[in-house]
């Protein structure tokens, strides 16, 4: 895979990271990652970071790819993939449409729901009706415990698990603080996972199941990126019927998004019938020393160099042919 991204010639290549999002810090651990890699594959890597230069200037200096390692709003949300088809510049990762969905979760859960994929129970609130809204009423559509997010953002930032009604105002006031909606969601009890997928349409395909185990089952900000203390298996440890229909589940999740290029999407088991429920999917993942995607690609025999090259080599353009 290295050798091919020597042979295609990229020509000169922006790494996009950093940007304006809450996930900046992470964006920017991943943006240097992919930067290195690419440039020991012999590709013409640069760093570009949106929240310091204009993104006008990646036509002016001859820029003929973009790979996306953005992370959160103005990045992983279809904008920066909007200006990019503007400019005639092929971008990794989803296009305009399927980015501007997956970002918003609750958006997502409707698609997913629309085509009959399981998902837990969920509500939308916006900040608005936070004082008036009544506990007793969420705890009942949803029960104990209850998870509370900011609808568009990613990393766990925002997010808490209510487990008393009284908490529950000042879980909402949390998530506002990040978004102006708010995704209340059933707590699914069980195995947590994550499946990451590659390709388009009917090329895609998915890679090993990463089965997450974080203390106290607490996989937050923290435990996802500054501590070693979360343990991620790959292999799984689940019966090999249950990960390879888990497999199928998220690639018909990523194909009904219309995502292209890679993504991971996550999902919880349910510990007492073993059903398994999309949560949210991810189409800029990590690309950190902590990041899933490349544990799995490297599972399937794909080591991170190669996966970056892969990734660069499949960017491409919603709309070929028609910017200026």
């Amino acid at each position: 895979m290295t050798q091919n991204a020597k042979q295609m010639n990229m020509g000169k290549v922006a790494v996009l990271m950093g940007g304006r999002s809450a996930e900046r810090e992470v964006s920017l651990m991943s943006g240097q990652g992919v930067l290195q890699a690419l440039r020991s594959a012999g590709v013409d890597a640069h760093a570009f970071d949106p929240a310091e230069r204009e993104l006008s200037e990646l036509k002016k200096d001859g820029f003929k790819r973009c790979f996306i390692a953005l992370h959160g709003r103005f990045g992983e949300d279809g904008t920066v993939q909007g200006a990019l088809e503007l400019m005639g510049i092929p971008y990794t990762g989803s296009g305009v449409m399927a980015s501007s969905i997956a970002m918003d979760k609750v958006m997502t859960k409707r698609v997913w729901q629309a085509e009959g994929l399981p998902v837990p129970r969920h509500v939308l609130v916006h900040p608005a009706q936070i004082d008036s809204l009544s506990a007793e009423d969420l705890i009942q559509t949803l029960g104990l415990p209850l998870i509370v997010k900011p609808a568009r953002e990613g990393s766990s930032i925002g997010v808490s698990k209510v487990v008393r009604a009284e908490d529950l105002h000042a879980a909402l006031r949390a998530a506002a603080a990040c978004d102006h909606d708010i995704l209340c969601e059933q707590c699914i009890v069980g195995d947590e996972v994550t499946c990451p997928v590659l390709g388009a349409g009917d090329q895609a395909r998915a890679l090993p199941v990463i089965r997450i185990v974080a203390p106290e089952g607490n996989y937050d900000y923290q435990n996802k990126y500054f501590t070693d203390d979360t343990q991620y298996l790959v292999p799984c440890g689940l019966p090999a019927q249950e990960e390879a229909a888990i497999q199928a589940l998220v690639r018909q999740a990523y194909q009904t998004l219309g995502c292209r290029g890679w993504g991971r999407i996550d999902v919880m088991i349910d510990g007492a019938t073993r059903q398994p429920y999309l949560l949210e999917i991810n189409t800029s993942p990590g690309m950190t020393g902590h990041s899933l995607v490349p544990m799995s690609a490297a599972a399937d025999g794909m080591p991170y160099e190669a996966l970056c090259s892969h990734l660069l080599a499949h960017a491409a353009l919603d709309y070929v042919g028609t910017a200026a």
